[in-house]
């Protein structure tokens, strides 16, 4: 075996970064494996079980684990290594001191009012707290943050009147910037409140096919609307787009929210009409939600772009189980609602998250759990914009072919908008071309798969 094995004390990258460096040394000719991640029990755990004789380390230092088949090709992944950690290095501070160490202190540097934290969950609050404390208002991408911190966090924000969004808020834009996972979308007069990143991106992407904009994507975490949480950063977010002038119409969107918070929340006494996307039985889809939005607006509602699968896998039995494999969690429960049969996995829940990145950027989990369905139907979604993974189909695309070969029918529900980096039609025709059916509409998505089904 041919390894390399180093622990750089106190270089840190977010995970993101180090999981796209990762892949792209496992991807070089001669790679066997490649692990580099912050030094967390979790990585040096996974670098043991994978062979390598791991020196001790504290979550502080960077770990890098190597293996490839000669010595030539370990020395190029090192060079590449560097290449990769190089060009993804963090920004100094502006004024040419040592980057700051602190949230606090960063805010008092760079004049910010807003901050984003993105660490391991387990260190997400004392970041938030920091930030609110200072006086920002804060978005934390991070998941797997108790609740009594959340509730803590979200009443010290209210007094200090600042917003918090999250913990587990995916998806956010404002003023113009996007923030996590985020389309890129045209600006108008829509305002969003979103607890849940995948709907927002769902319903901002439809009415950006449509030609209408927003002004703000404000995400308040998929907890918020809970009864333990109780819609606190959603009032809060409401009310700030009820003031802002370049807000003419509001929607709120949810994962299922608890009955109660849902009254409350629809109960407020806002100037600017709003539109509710709360799922549930019985509620509107996130499409319907959206076309309803147009009408409003006095827009017309078009009809939204789908590519059917190629006949020879189209409708091949009567009846068959119907599996969901999703990375969004509010279009995990959207499809089935819609559905209303099959077997649903969120991969972007805690459970799967925890020490690993968002399935909307590491494909791991869910290209194994397409490849061990032998029959039946599968239904998928597939999120574009920045933040995620910047070309989806090139993996998903030949997994799909093998399945349909297979004989399983395919359906992909493709959120993003023709802007977005990875192209939204491109990725669309490709994942089409293996055989699937695609969908820029998910509710439309899991309908086209119940009938599949045999529903």
């Amino acid at each position: 075996m041919n390894d390399l094995v180093e622990v750089r004390p106190g270089v840190y990258r977010d995970s993101v970064t180090l999981m796209r460096v990762s892949r792209a040394l496992t991807a070089m000719p001669g790679v066997a494996v490649a692990v580099v991640a912050m030094a967390t029990e979790l990585n040096l755990g996974l670098a043991r079980d994978l062979g390598f004789a791991v020196p001790p380390a504290t979550p502080g230092d960077l770990l890098v684990a190597v293996r490839a088949d000669s010595p030539a090709e370990l020395e190029d992944a090192a060079a590449e290594l560097e290449r990769q950690l190089a060009a993804r290095a963090p920004a100094s501070g502006t004024r040419g001191d040592a980057p700051p160490r602190t949230t606090r202190s960063a805010a008092r540097a760079f004049e910010a009012s807003l901050a984003l934290v993105s660490v391991p969950g387990e260190h997400a609050f004392a970041e938030a707290l920091d930030a609110v404390e200072a006086g920002l208002s804060v978005m934390i991408f991070s998941d797997n943050m108790p609740v009594e911190q959340e509730i803590l966090l979200k009443d010290r924000a209210r007094a200090r009147g600042v917003l918090v969004m999250g913990p587990d808020c995916g998806t956010a834009v404002v003023g113009g910037a996007g923030l996590g996972f985020a389309n890129v979308l045209r600006p108008g007069p829509v305002g969003v409140v979103a607890a849940s990143g995948t709907g927002a991106q769902q319903v901002t992407s439809l009415l950006d096919l449509a030609g209408v904009g927003v002004s703000h994507v404000l995400g308040v975490g998929g907890r918020d609307l809970s009864a333990e949480v109780g819609g606190r950063s959603a009032v809060q977010a409401l009310r700030a787009l009820d003031e802002d002038p370049a807000t003419e119409l509001i929607v709120l969107v949810s994962k299922p929210p608890a009955p109660e918070v849902a009254r409350a929340v629809r109960d407020l006494d806002l100037a600017t009409p709003v539109v509710a996307a709360l799922l549930g039985p019985g509620q509107d889809d996130l499409t319907t939600a959206a076309e309803k939005v147009l009408r409003a607006l006095g827009r017309d509602v078009p009809e939204w772009p789908s590519w059917p699968a190629p006949p020879a896998s189209a409708g091949r039995r009567d009846a068959a189980v119907l599996r969901g494999l999703y990375a969004g969690g509010t279009l995990c429960a959207e499809a089935a609602l819609v559905a209303g049969t099959g077997e649903f996995t969120d991969f972007g829940d805690d459970a799967y998250t925890r020490g690993r990145a968002h399935p909307m950027i590491d494909p791991a989990l869910r290209l194994e759990a397409l490849r061990g369905v032998a029959s039946g139907v599968v239904l998928m979604d597939v999120v574009l914009g920045h933040g995620a993974d910047p070309d989806p189909s090139s993996w998903l695309a030949p997994a799909i072919r093998d399945a349909v070969a297979g004989g399983v029918d395919v359906v992909v529900a493709v959120v993003g908008t023709d802007g977005d980096p990875q192209g939204l039609r491109a990725q669309a025709a490709r994942l089409n071309e293996a055989g699937a059916a695609v969908f820029t509409s998910n509710a439309a998505a899991a309908r086209h798969a119940r009938l599949l089904a045999g529903g």
